[in-house]
């Protein structure tokens, strides 16, 4: 029983259900944008293969990348990217290249469900979004992961929502507007962690766009996409693509802000100072994300 539990909690730390918001955020967007703004016939029956898909090309971008990280020497005890799990020597590293395309494959599955009912655009959508997985690492060692996720996790997941939930492109326009903040804000994820590991990215013979940019370029960058993300919602107000009511993102900015201080004290020789950044970035990206999404779904009652 417990040879059972400790398995069990490894997997779970090899897993990291925590993060799993950064595919949940996108997946509630698309879901208020569909209510507030379809006008025509929804199948929120669907919601239900949406919902347990969608976490499932995290689960295996983690897995798979854990694996390349570890096997180019990304990942190394020093370092601090990774569950750790491979480091430690708690799972080999087939278990969890294995496991990462065992996913897919209940992911591919899963969404064959949806081809059913919306037909060959959902499978494109599908594999778009599965070879993003499976070539993230290709991406990320070429200084364009940041891009590569902003896509995945903000207009492909918003539109693939709605699209899955309308079976037309009627908010096709709008989902990839309206995702631009939440986009910019799990990129902003991404890019604390590359610019927390710059030092050790580069020892390990490897481009993040962190690393490219150089610390104060990186700096820049993740200031850009905080603030971005905001004052695209003042924009979308300004146009009246969302009411007044999305001002409640606002509510997040003091988060934001203890982040960007935190960012200005980064060092390139000492990532400690902000090892905890990314994680503090993604409690952000969540909250923006369920006050910009509450504040869409109060449209739908003051119509």
């Amino acid at each position: 029983m417990n040879e059972q539990r400790t398995k069990f909690s490894i997997w779970m730390q090899a897993l990291r259900p925590f993060s799993y918001t950064a595919s949940v955020i996108p997946v509630l967007l698309g879901a208020m944008i569909t209510l507030v703004f379809c006008k025509g016939e929804v199948n929120w029956l669907l919601m239900i293969v949406i919902g347990l898909g969608s976490p499932l090309f995290q689960v295996a971008g983690n897995l798979i990348s854990e694996y390349y990280d570890f096997k180019h020497k990304v990942d190394r005890p020093e370092t601090f990217g990774s569950s750790r799990v491979l480091i430690d020597g708690l799972l080999q590293p087939k278990q969890v290249y294995r496991a990462g395309i065992g996913v897919l494959v209940a992911l591919f599955a899963i969404g064959m469900i949806l081809v059913y009912f919306r037909g060959i655009p959902m499978l494109i959508i599908g594999i778009i979004g599965i070879l993003a997985t499976l070539f993230y690492t290709v991406f990320k060692y070429r200084a364009m992961g940041d891009f590569l996720i902003y896509l995945t996790f903000g207009p492909l997941m918003v539109f693939g929502t709605t699209y899955a939930l309308i079976g037309n492109y009627d908010l096709l326009v709008m989902s990839l507007i309206l995702s631009i903040p939440v986009g910019f804000l799990v990129a902003a994820i991404l890019h604390a962690n590359n610019t927390r590991d710059i030092m050790h990215d580069t020892q390990a013979g490897i481009k993040t766009l962190a690393s490219t940019l150089g610390l104060k370029g990186a700096q820049f960058e993740y200031y850009f996409l905080i603030f971005g993300s905001f004052l695209a919602v003042v924009v979308f107000i300004i146009l009246g693509m969302v009411s007044p009511w999305s001002f409640l993102v606002f509510l997040s900015f003091m988060p934001a802000l203890k982040n960007v201080k935190l960012m200005t004290k980064a060092e390139v020789k000492n990532p400690k100072i902000i090892e905890m950044l990314d994680v503090m970035t993604a409690q952000h990206h969540m909250l923006f994300g369920l006050l910009f999404s509450f504040s869409i779904l109060i449209m739908e009652f003051i119509k």
